[in-house]
């Protein structure tokens, strides 16, 4: 019988139904709290028991929509974002600007070599910045032609788009979708401690880069040791690199789109380190990027609306998972055990060092995004509660926040992701021996992030 592992709405109502009945069985306890630079925060020692208040049917009921209530300016603020990328996608600028790099391979030696730095660095910064995920699902089927023809394999047509956006996704410094929803839920200002999050975000790209042109080298050598070898000398057979040539180069138009898309992102990050925006500023500087790039894009009214919704809606679940996600604090806040359970929690957090407390962090996160892969949903699922649990362990929130991120290395690789497996049915390649090659990327990137996350303790990262 085939393990099938339940949707993430499944498990967030099994989640609160939990935590309702967990209302009648765990104690009331409540830590007191300080201001402290403007920020409050839990005081260590100052746990006590105070009276439960326990959760009935009615209140699990209610809690949905409580939670969807109390994350409203995050939800707005995802579903606009989500349509403003959407308007992006729609002009064709990201997919004609791939296409013309792809073709110059076959005239420049340089670009054949460059190829893979190039085009894994611009997925990784389309994760780091608009959270690029399900959106490089496409690519997918750009990318296994064009590695096929430059004579790498399947895996690396694959690795280019999702590995590159995943791991920029993972390792994000402007991603609004994993580190604005992460930051404004702990209390931090949004995309603060931007100059170490580009520095992890370097490195796991370069590592990311170098594992593939190691590989890549390797099967130009000997193609028998890739995995998908049978596989792709059938789909050598069909290859068809028409769409490469017949391209024409990319339009003035989609230039300028790319060029209004840069900017936002300039002007966000300007906005954000010297006006202080936060997510009503950033929503707002979406929305005018989504009508320039529609002008500019040649997109008329019907067309613009179209696409707007269109990223709205894909992003309506996510919207929900919020929801949910926010409604288990909403239910465990009301049943006063909220603090009761970051009580129990810190034994298993609290280490000799915060170095190791962060590091276990980590390890607690990539278990859950085993069973939740929506960044947005898992940082208001879990920052809640890792957030005032940093400040009792004395590991700082932006440390957290970072533990959570890295959290999302696996999700490459774990079969319980929409996103992978949808990928790996695209491009026809068994999750078996997809999960063989990942193995040694994985315990690469586990081994970085465990490095990563002692730099902050060492450096007072705030």
């Amino acid at each position: 019988m085939k393990l099938k592992f339940p949707n993430t709405f499944v498990l967030l109502f099994g989640l609160l139904a939990l935590i309702a009945l967990a209302t009648w069985l765990v104690p009331g306890g409540k830590y007191e709290t300080e201001m402290v630079a403007g920020k409050k925060v839990i005081i260590a020692d100052s746990f006590h028991t105070v009276a439960s208040n326990p959760q009935g049917f009615a209140a699990l009921m209610t809690a949905p929509i409580k939670g969807f209530v109390e994350a409203s300016l995050i939800i707005g603020f995802v579903l606009i974002v989500g349509g403003a990328f959407s308007v992006l996608q729609s002009t064709e600028a990201i997919d004609s600007a791939i296409k013309s790099v792809a073709k110059a391979h076959t005239r420049s030696a340089w670009v054949r070599v460059a190829i893979i730095p190039v085009f894994v660095s611009l997925f990784s910064l389309g994760g780091a910045t608009f959270g690029m995920a399900e959106e490089a699902i496409p690519f997918v089927l750009i990318f296994i032609p064009l590695a096929l023809a430059l004579k790498y394999d399947s895996i690396v047509g694959v690795s280019i788009p999702f590995v590159g956006s995943q791991v920029g996704f993972a390792t994000a410094f402007l991603n609004p979708f994993n580190v604005g929803v992460a930051q404004g839920i702990a209390g931090v200002p949004m995309f603060s401690g931007l100059g170490y999050r580009l520095i992890c975000w370097a490195i796991a790209t370069a590592l990311t880069i170098a594992f593939l042109m190691w590989y890549t080298a390797r099967i130009k050598r000997n193609p028998e040791l890739s995995p998908c070898f049978e596989m792709d000398q059938e789909k050598r057979k069909h290859l068809n690199l028409a769409e490469f040539e017949a391209f024409a180069g990319m339009r003035p138009r989609h230039k300028l789109v790319l060029a209004l898309f840069a900017s936002t992102l300039g002007v966000m990050i300007f906005g954000v380190i010297r006006f202080g925006w936060y997510i009503e500023e950033i929503a707002a500087l979406f929305l005018v990027m989504a009508l320039l790039v529609g002008a500019v894009g040649r997109l008329n009214a019907d067309q613009f609306i179209a696409s707007f919704l269109a990223g709205a809606k894909d992003l309506v679940s996510t919207a929900l998972v919020i929801a949910l996600a926010k409604a288990t604090v909403v239910l465990m806040r009301d049943g006063h055990i909220i603090d009761t359970l970051l009580h129990a929690l810190v034994p298993f957090i609290e280490s000799s060092s915060p170095i190791f407390s962060a590091q276990k962090m980590f390890l607690i996160q990539s278990v859950i995004n085993f069973f939740i892969h929506s960044g947005t949903g898992q940082a208001a699922l879990t920052m809640p509660i890792m957030a005032p649990l940093a400040d009792l362990v004395g590991v700082s929130r932006q440390t957290a926040i970072l533990a959570f991120q890295f959290g999302e290395l696996t999700t490459p690789m774990i079969p319980t992701s929409g996103i992978t497996v949808g990928v790996l049915a695209l491009a026809g390649i068994p999750w078996t021996r997809w999960a063989r090659w990942m193995i040694p990327l994985q315990l690469m990137y586990l081994v970085m992030a465990i490095v990563l996350l002692a730099v902050p303790t060492l450096i007072n990262w705030q």
